[in-house]
């Protein structure tokens, strides 16, 4: 119900113009977001950096509608990409299609996207969120389409969707990069799992299909965004018994969340990366952190009885 409730309040347009106003909204989303300027972002980045953590960062932002907006977000990108070189920092980019102009059609949105994977050169992967159930298909068509003429670009799969496992089959002949999250958009029972603990089942069945032979042959990059802990074990697990290198794979969660655990997978030998996100844009994003983890809720009390 919780989740429920969070999860409309992400899209509802009047919340999105007031909460952010209010003290204890803005004080509380400050622990998962360093600020809303491009700086805080790439100041965090590099307190990271010298613990020998890398980055994604991110604009907050999505359904725009205005193609001169849409445009001006692919050219911003490419300033927070001269930033990134300019610093020296580990750090690469992860960008939603519909703030891309989606929503104003798939070649504007192309236009756009293969702008930003230029200009970060082939060093540096450019990861596509995905976005509801509604946008898989024709993000994955555009994923795939980028694929075939860059390699610097990866995708982002949701173990919430009974598809997944057959999406992940149908890219892996790619080679693709894949960032396997479990999912926070309201999505009808027919579609997804309503059940967390399905979600969790099938997370563990899709991250060992991407630490599979077939996947590894192919070349295929897996990243596996979760702050679950047992997940993150069970993985680790599979991969030791299965011969795996600890270099073969790499764990992503987001600012502000598990930071003990995300040093203690760095310190273990293990990939670990921290998502940064930052924007004006942050009030769905937040609320749809809080639906993912009731104890990010608890701490939003928290900051509400204090006050």
């Amino acid at each position: 119900m919780m989740r429920s409730v969070l999860l409309a309040g992400a899209q509802s347009p009047w919340l999105r113009e007031r909460a952010p106003r209010l003290p204890f909204v803005r004080r509380t989303a400050s622990r998962f977001i360093p600020g809303e300027a491009l700086d805080d972002a790439l100041a965090a980045a590099a307190i990271l950096s010298r613990s020998g953590i890398a980055t994604v960062v991110t604009h907050l932002g999505e359904n725009i509608t205005d193609a001169a907006e849409a445009r001006q977000e692919a050219l911003l990108y490419g300033e927070v990409l001269g930033r990134i070189r300019d610093a020296g920092l580990p750090t690469e980019l992860s960008i939603k299609l519909t703030q891309l102009g989606l929503d104003l059609g798939a070649t504007r949105c192309y236009e756009n996207l293969a702008r930003i994977i230029e200009n970060a050169g082939t060093s540096s992967t450019v990861w596509i969120d995905m976005e509801s159930s509604a946008y898989v298909d024709i993000t994955l068509e555009l994923y795939r389409r980028a694929r075939t003429r860059y390699p610097n670009v990866g995708v982002c799969l949701q173990s919430y969707l009974y598809r997944t496992a057959k999406d992940l089959a149908a890219l892996t002949p790619l080679g693709p990069s894949i960032r396997l999250v479990k999912g926070a958009y309201p999505e009808p029972a027919n579609v997804a799992f309503p059940r967390k603990a399905d979600v969790d089942a099938n997370y563990f069945a899709v991250a060992r299909q991407l630490l599979g032979r077939q996947s590894q042959q192919a070349g295929l990059r897996a990243a596996f965004a979760t702050h679950d802990s047992a997940l993150i074990d069970q993985i680790k697990l599979h991969a030791q018994t299965i011969g795996m290198a600890k270099s073969a794979f790499e764990f992503q969660m987001l600012y502000g969340i598990r930071k003990d655990q995300q040093m203690r997978l760095g310190h273990e030998g293990y990939c670990s990366k921290v998502l940064i996100t930052y924007g004006s844009a942050w009030f769905p994003w937040f609320m749809r952190r809080m639906a993912e983890r009731p104890a990010n809720m608890f701490f939003v009390l928290r900051n509400l009885v204090g006050g």
